[in-house]
C-alpha cells in the first residue's frame, strides 16, 4: 500500500501589504505550502487579527502608502507586533531593500527580511524556515512556564536543565552529554557541526549554541541548504547588487551580512553540490563576502554553525564533500542521540506533547494506558522527536477517551516484524514501485536513517538510494 502524499506543514501565516496585487500572489503562492494564509491591506488591523489567531509567521511590508520608502512604519508595526505576542516570528518585505535595512530589521527582531521582486523558491523556504522558528520558540516558552505544581509523571517536579535545557526536553545520559557539550562551547567562538538523524533537533541545539554565547543579542540567522538550488545559493548567502541578474532590481544583503556580528546557522549543509563548496570555503576562510554582480568584498563578523542529517565523513571519503571545508566547519562537533538511544526520554517528550496538544485542541486527554506507554518504547523512531510530535498530536485528535490507547497511535513506518508466519514476508500488493518503496523505508527504518548501511543492505549506491529517497518523498 502506497504512502499518503506529504500534507503541508502545519502553520498559519499572515501577509500585510497594502497592495493587493502582492497579497493575491502570495496567497496563491504559499496556499500550497501551508495550512493557511490570511492577508490584510490596513496595518491597523494587525492587533485584532493577532488577538484572534495565533499565526506561525507574519510577512510584513516594511513601506505603505503614508511613508513610501523609509521603512519607518514596517519598523513601528514590528514593533507593535512584537509588544503583543513576544513570540511572533516576522519575515520584513520591501521593495527598497538595502544592508541598512537588512541589519536593522534583523537586530530590531524580525526573522528575515525579503525584496520585491523576490523569487518563489526563496519566499517559500523563508515562511518554512519563519514557521519552524515560532515552533521552536512555543515549544520552548510551553517549557519554561511549566508549574512545579503541574507536572505531569515522569518530569521533575522542581524546573531543572535536565527537563528543559533552552526548549530541550530529556533526562537521558545520552542528551545529557550533549547538554553538557553545548555548555562548554557556547561561551567559545568555535565554528560547530551538529550532526544527527531527521528530527532529533539540530536547530534547537544551534540556538542554544547561540544564547549562551556573547552573540545572544546579535541576529540568528538560518539558511536551509537543501531548500537552495544552485541558481540561488550565491545570492541567497553572499548578497547580490541591481542589475546582477534578471530580476535582481535592488541590492540584498545576504544571510552572511545579516547575521553580521551574531550566528548563522547553515541548514543540510552535506547537500552542497561540490562546485559551490569552494565559494563557500573561501568565504569562510577570508571572512568577507562579495555580492553578486558586485567586485567589492564586505567584511562579516559571524558564528558559524552547520547541521546535516547526513554521513558526511562517508561523502568525504566517496569525493563528495571537500576535506578542507569539513574541516573548517567542525572544530567542535556535537552528534545528536536518535530518540530510540534516550530511553525513558520518549515517556517525557510524549508526555509533554500530550499537555500541549490537549491545550490546543481543548481535548480532555490525561494521559497514557499501560499498553499505549509500552508501544510508545517498543517503535523504533525513525523520524526521532519529530515524528512523535505529531504521533502524539494525532493521537489526541483521534483518542475518544481521557487515556490514550495503543489503537490511537498510528505510526509512520512498517513494523520491522510483519510477517505470514511461515516465514515469508506478508505483501499486500506487487506493484514494483510500492514494493521498492516499502523496501526502502524498512532499510532506512532498520539502520536508523543511515543512508549507507541502508544502501548496502538494499545492494545499490548511495547516489541510488537519494534517489530513490527523493522519489518517494521520504
Amino acid at each position: 500500500m502506497g504512502s499518503d502524499s506529504p500534507s503541508p506543514p502545519d502553520g498559519q501565516v499572515l501577509v500585510v501589504d497594502d497592495n493587493r496585487d502582492v497579497l493575491t500572489a502570495l496567497r496563491l503562492l504559499l496556499k500550497e505550502h501551508v495550512d493557511a494564509v490570511h492577508t490584510a491591506t490596513d496595518p491597523s488591523s494587525i492587533p485584532q487579527l493577532l488577538h484572534e489567531n495565533d499565526y506561525d509567521a507574519i510577512l510584513l511590508d516594511m513601506n505603505f502608502r503614508q511613508d513610501a520608502s523609509s521603512g519607518r512604519e514596517g519598523f513601528e508595526w514590528l514593533d507593535k507586533i512584537q509588544e503583543i505576542d513576544p513570540r511572533a516570528v516576522v519575515v520584513m518585505i520591501t521593495a527598497y531593500g538595502d544592508v541598512d535595512k537588512a541589519v536593522r530589521a534583523m537586530k530590531a527582531g524580525a526573522a528575515d527580511f525579503i525584496v520585491k521582486p523576490w523569487t518563489d523558491p526563496e519566499l517559500v523556504a523563508s515562511v518554512q524556515a519563519a514557521i519552524k522558528l515560532h515552533q521552536t520558540r512555543a515549544a520552548a516558552e510551553d517549557t519554561d512556564d511549566t508549574e512545579p505544581a503541574e507536572q505531569p509523571d515522569g518530569v521533575a517536579a522542581e524546573p531543572n536543565e535536565a527537563s528543559g535545557f533552552e526548549g530541550i526536553i530529556g533526562e537521558s545520559e545520552a542528551i545529557q552529554e550533549v547538554f553538557d557539550l553545548v555548555r562548554k562551547v557556547a561561551s567559545t567562538d568555535a565554528n560547530v557541526l551538529v550532526l544527527g538523524e531527521n528530527g532529533t533537533g539540530k536547530e534547537l541545539i544551534a540556538r542554544a549554541v547561540h544564547r549562551r554565547s556573547e552573540r545572544a543579542d546579535e541576529p540568528f540567522v538560518t539558511a536551509d541548504l537543501g531548500a537552495l538550488n544552485q541558481s540561488l545559493f550565491e545570492s541567497e548567502l553572499f548578497g547580490h547588487v541591481e542589475g546582477a541578474f534578471t530580476g535582481a532590481e535592488a541590492d540584498r544583503a545576504g544571510r552572511f551580512e545579516t547575521a553580521d556580528g551574531g550566528t548563522l546557522f547553515l541548514d543540510e549543509i552535506g547537500n552542497i553540490p561540490m562546485e559551490l563548496q569552494k565559494k563557500l570555503l573561501t568565504v569562510l576562510q577570508r571572512r568577507e563576502v562579495t555580492r553578486v554582480g558586485d567586485v567589492e568584498a564586505r567584511p562579516v563578523d559571524i558564528r558559524l554553525v552547520c547541521a546535516t542529517n547526513q554521513p558526511i565523513y562517508d561523502a568525504m571519503n566517496d569525493g563528495d564533500f571537500r576535506q578542507d571545508l569539513l574541516f573548517r566547519i567542525n572544530t567542535v562537533e556535537i552528534e545528536l542521540p536518535p530518540l530510540r538511544e534516550r530511553g525513558d526520554d520518549v515517556r517525557l517528550l510524549a508526555r509533554h506533547f500530550l499537555d500541549e496538544y490537549a491545550e490546543k485542541y481543548d481535548a480532555a486527554t490525561t494521559g497514557f494506558t499501560d499498553e499505549a506507554q509500552a508501544a510508545l518504547h517498543r517503535y523504533h523512531w525513525p523520524g526521532n522527536v519529530r515524528e512523535l510530535k505529531h504521533t502524539i498530536e494525532r493521537a489526541v485528535i483521534l483518542s475518544e477517551s481521557p487515556q490514550i490507547g495503543p489503537d490511537d497511535l498510528r505510526f509512520s513506518a512498517p513494523s520491522l516484524e510483519a510477517s505470514t508466519g511461515d516465514g515469508e514476508e506478508a505483501f499486500d500488493t506487487l506493484d514494483l514501485d510500492d514494493l521498492e518503496q516499502k523496501a526502502v523505508r524498512k532499510a532506512l527504518s532498520k539502520h536508523g536513517g543511515n543512508v549507507s548501511q541502508a544502501a548496502n543492505e538494499l545492494g545499490i549506491s548511495r547516489r541510488a538510494l537519494y534517489r530513490r529517497i527523493e522519489k518517494y518523498g521520504l
